[in-house]
């Protein structure tokens, strides 16, 4: 069964000004991601992995080149169904959480299903099944004060996955955890790509790049190698399409 790829850029270019200078964060980029896969993104600071995922976010827009997210082309978007398909078809994993303090783990999952326009006893019972996937069924009313790192990180993949998104998007999604919480995250990432989800993770971490499928090494804005690992899974074909979110 043929699929559409998740990711695909071709020849993308990202330059900032600097003064005088320009800085070619990405520079030329083509790349497939195909459905199921799970692609480690590492390089050194000033690399252009963080680039590289604020554009495969949707957060930020290429200077040229092209970028389609599961067959749509993101450039030819305006900012209203950029929004629409950032919060549909992303969900992002970040390093410091960013869960809305003073609100339950329950309410923080919810949100992006009341964004979405989900009813409330829908989107409640998605958030209840996601929470309960990442271990946290007896935390539903804890506030992120009252939750370890580890148990943060884990309501914000129950955030990131509760709308069935087409790519799931970490940016060093363990780099404020301790051995121990690491090790759960990764299992859980783990658990989720034997559920055939596309992953992406950038990391500057080797145990988190061991588990990926695939290692892209970035170096001055390009792709300087690009290594197919031991998989941890045959995912199923074309797992959760564009359309999954509603």
């Amino acid at each position: 069964m043929s699929c559409p790829a998740v990711i695909e850029l071709t020849d993308l270019h990202k330059i900032y000004q600097q003064g005088d200078s320009e800085v070619r964060a990405v520079d030329g980029v083509s790349l497939r991601v195909d459905p199921g896969d799970y692609v480690a993104i590492m390089g050194a600071s000033g690399s252009g992995k963080s680039t590289m995922m604020n554009i495969l976010g949707c957060l930020d827009e290429p200077t040229s080149g092209t970028f389609l997210l599961d067959g749509v082309n993101v450039g030819d978007l305006d900012d209203r169904a950029l929004a629409r398909i950032r919060n549909r078809n992303v969900g992002f994993v970040f390093q410091h959480f960013n869960l809305i303090a003073r609100t339950s783990a329950l309410e923080n999952v919810e949100l992006p299903l009341a964004y979405a326009g989900v009813p409330r006893a829908e989107r409640r019972q998605r958030a209840i099944a996601a929470l309960t996937q990442v271990g946290l069924a007896a935390r539903l009313d804890h506030t992120s004060a009252q939750l370890s790192g580890g148990q943060q990180q884990r309501v914000s993949i129950a955030r990131a996955i509760v709308g069935e998104p087409v790519l799931l998007l970490a940016d060093e999604p363990t780099g404020a955890l301790d051995s121990h919480s690491t090790a759960e995250v990764l299992d859980l990432f783990d658990g989720l790509a034997v559920e055939g989800r596309t992953l992406v993770v950038i990391t500057h971490e080797d145990e988190v790049a061991a588990h990926a499928k695939r290692v892209l090494r970035m170096r001055d804005g390009r792709i300087e190698s690009d290594t197919r690992q031991a998989a941890v899974t045959d995912p199923p074909p074309c797992w959760n399409r564009l359309g999954a979110a509603g």
